[in-house]
């Protein structure tokens, strides 16, 4: 487009030196030529635009937006048309408490209220793309700043509608999912009204008050300690009743000897020992009893 006016300006120049009766006017015919040449060229050069891959272009002709929309590749145009790109990909826009992390230099983490009156610090990163259809309509009601005119006040005003029907506790630990889920569909309704399409919503980090996390802390210490006293009683329990087994097989044992051995039983029982003492090799002397005591053995090595 600016060989295109540089060429208006010199046939201007032509025209301008054409009447004029000097050395100079005997090339305004050139001079127009050359004019000529140079706007051809720079409306030939303004008819195509190469669109890159994962965008997508709008065309806006004296402040008109077309409807038409420009696909990745070569494309013919009017040489007047403004081409505005807007990139379709997966975009991230991360609103975080570490300093550089997301779109903000500053710590830029949500401060909610909690249904308990307890303030919650949040960590989200939203993950959207623009819808290539939807981009003219963009670039008409928006412009190219969606993401600080939609995409941030969007989202933080729906963690902040959503956080205060849980506790700060439950949001921390067992309603997570479930907010994180209520979150993204109010987002992805207010997204699609707008021609953005919500991809993914992270909740990437929940800070509870400091003396809410010494709370759950101490309660979890509490818990550790219950279910290893829990622990500590059931191994006493069955120690416990192990030795009460034990005991009762040794009371058994004692009572069947008691009144199931006779004399002539434990006479056999002798006379079986004694003949295993005789086979050994270390027994010398067995001198037997009268019956009602031990034999006497002598001659062992």
């Amino acid at each position: 487009m600016f060989l295109s006016i540089i060429g208006i300006i010199i046939i201007f120049i032509g025209f301008a030196i054409t009447n004029q009766n000097n050395m100079a006017s005997r090339y305004s015919t050139v001079i127009k030529i050359t004019g000529i040449v140079l706007v051809i060229i720079g409306l030939s050069f303004s008819m195509f635009k190469v669109i890159n891959a994962g965008e997508v272009g709008v065309k806006t002709v004296f402040g008109k937006v077309d409807n038409d929309v420009l696909y990745s590749g070569l494309n013919v145009i009017n040489p007047i048309a403004i081409i505005t790109t807007f990139d379709v990909k997966t975009q991230n826009y991360t609103m975080s408490g570490v300093q550089d992390e997301g779109k903000q230099t500053t710590d830029d983490a949500l401060r909610v209220l909690s249904a308990d009156g307890l303030e919650v610090i949040i960590d989200l990163s939203v993950l959207f793309r623009v819808k290539g259809s939807a981009a003219p309509n963009i670039l008409r009601e928006i412009g190219t700043d969606y993401l600080e005119k939609i995409v941030r006040p969007v989202a933080r005003t729906a963690i902040r509608d959503n956080a205060v029907a849980y506790d700060a506790v439950a949001l921390y630990s067992s309603k997570r999912d479930e907010f994180q889920a209520k979150i993204f569909n109010t987002i992805e309704k207010s997204f699609a009204n707008r021609g953005l399409e919500l991809e993914q919503l992270l909740v990437r980090n929940i800070t509870l008050p400091a003396s809410v996390k010494a709370s759950i802390e101490s309660k979890i210490n509490a818990e550790q300690d219950a279910q290893k006293m829990t622990f500590v009683l059931q191994k006493e329990r069955q120690e416990a009743e192990r030795k009460r087994v034990e005991a009762q097989g040794i009371a058994d044992y004692q009572r069947i000897l008691s009144t199931g051995l006779s004399d002539r039983q434990l006479q056999y029982e002798s006379i079986l020992a004694q003949k295993e003492v005789a086979k050994s090799a270390n027994t010398k002397v067995i001198i037997m009893g009268n019956g009602k005591s031990a034999p006497i053995i002598l001659g062992g090595n």
